[in-house]
């Protein structure tokens, strides 16, 4: 069974609500999950509306990025979030931090998957070179994913277009791609996308569409998504 997660970029509760009451659809093979990201995580009240979800499937992308003592806090901060079915870090964080992660997850909340968040799909190679990255994208990625395979991670996040090169590192890993477009749709600030069928095709267990659903109509955007599917 394949993961569409749905991300849930506003702070408006009531707008939440209407996509998961919307999302409630059979998809044949695929199943439906919700990403709560930064943005809605710190607004007033977000935190305790997903503590409170019965929905499953559920994806906390608050990518955890620190020293190993404080990432190992942060998991034990969320101990409470038992309906959590995924949570993200940043590969690179390095070992050291992915190995604290691992093992607080062991003791707080052994459901909990790690996925390895490697480069953001609003990079590209022009922009990671002005943060001071002299290699390529291909190359980073290539060491982030032997990093999160060493580091014992559940799975990876990163680009569709970055598969075809870490699918024999990662081939026991979940794949996770955001940056999915349906056709026509605006790139806004993303860089390297793909459309789900594709992603799907290279090699994804899961993607994660955001406005491509949630802005405009919710219905008619489910119903193109499903179109481009078959």
């Amino acid at each position: 069974m394949k993961n569409i997660f749905i991300a849930c970029d506003t702070t408006n509760i009531q707008q939440i609500k209407k996509i998961i009451n919307k999302s409630k659809i059979k998809l044949k093979g695929y199943k439906i999950g919700f990403k709560f990201g930064l943005e809605f995580f710190y607004s007033k009240n977000g935190r305790k509306f997903i503590l409170n979800l019965k929905e499953k499937n559920l994806w906390l992308d608050i990518k955890i990025f620190d020293i190993p003592n404080t990432s190992y806090s942060a998991i034990k901060s969320i101990k409470d979030l038992k309906n959590i079915s995924y949570i993200t870090v940043h590969v690179s964080g390095g070992l050291e931090m992915l190995k604290a992660v691992k093992k607080a997850v062991k003791k707080y909340n052994k459901k909990l998957k790690i996925l390895g968040v490697t480069v953001l799909t609003s990079f590209s190679n022009s922009s990671i070179k002005k943060i001071g990255h002299i290699k390529s994208i291909k190359s980073l990625v290539l060491k982030q994913s032997k990093l999160a395979k060493e580091a014992k991670l559940d799975g990876i996040v990163c680009s569709a277009k970055d598969i075809k090169f870490i699918k024999r590192i990662c081939k026991n890993m979940e794949i996770v791609t955001p940056g999915i477009r349906l056709q026509g749709d605006n790139l806004h600030d993303q860089k390297r996308v793909m459309s789900p069928k594709e992603a799907f095709k290279s090699g994804a267990t899961s993607i994660v569409m955001g406005r491509s659903l949630i802005k405009g109509n919710f219905k008619n955007n489910i119903q193109k998504l499903i179109k481009s599917l078959n």
